[in-house]
């Protein structure tokens, strides 16, 4: 992988010797799994259809995440249930941003100029080990392509993850629903309990304990 971090520039209206990071996170409803957050420097040029990863189809989801970790500069963060149970589901959210920011940034041998993050509001002032500056922005997975790529990265991870951990756990169709409360996966639940990897913090969850 080359060095030359003019390769990965955002967009042109920042300038040249800037590195902007976009960030985003997969996995804050689910009732089972991890969190992952992903940070992603756009190379130049920059891979075209980049978009919410909602809104791609899973084919389309796939090539751009092969061409996005083949060509930009990317890592990411995941936070497990022990985690996301002992901070709740946003800090645990915010620190698996910290994390994919800083395995980045090491691997640039740099810090960022901005860091922009989807949603209204970010890691700054709220996990320690952030120190980044940081712009939240509403709805960024859709405008802006780095958070957009960030998206597709953090969703793809997640979802891979979910189709590992069904191999164990075959009961709970996380293949399908990755970890959501769909009505096969709460009928499961009911059935069979909570696994190791289900949040014990979330209503639906308890519930069953109870």
């Amino acid at each position: 992988m080359t060095n030359n971090l003019g390769d990965y520039l955002i967009d042109a209206k920042y300038p040249q010797d800037q590195v902007i990071i976009g960030v985003d996170e997969a996995g804050r409803g689910p009732l089972a799994g991890p969190v992952v957050a992903a940070a992603v420097v756009l190379c130049k040029p920059r891979p075209g259809g980049l978009d919410d990863s909602k809104k791609l189809s899973p084919e389309r989801r796939a090539q751009l995440e092969s061409a996005i970790k083949r060509r930009c500069r990317w890592a990411v963060g995941v936070v497990d249930v022990d985690d996301i149970d002992r901070l709740n589901i946003f800090g645990a959210t915010m620190l698996a941003m910290t994390l994919a920011v800083a395995a980045l940034c090491r691997e640039l041998e740099r810090n960022p100029h901005e860091v922009l993050i989807d949603g209204n509001l970010t890691p700054q002032g709220r996990v320690p080990d952030w120190r980044w500056h940081a712009r939240p922005i509403v709805g960024g997975d859709a405008i802006e392509p780095c958070i957009s790529a960030a998206s597709i990265v953090a969703k793809e991870h997640r979802d891979r993850l979910m189709r590992d951990y069904a191999l164990a756990h075959p009961q709970y169709g996380w293949e399908r629903n990755k970890g959501y409360g769909t009505a096969e996966h709460l009928a499961a639940l009911r059935l069979h309990g909570p696994s190791p990897l289900h949040r014990r913090s979330f209503a639906p969850v308890a519930a069953v304990l109870l």
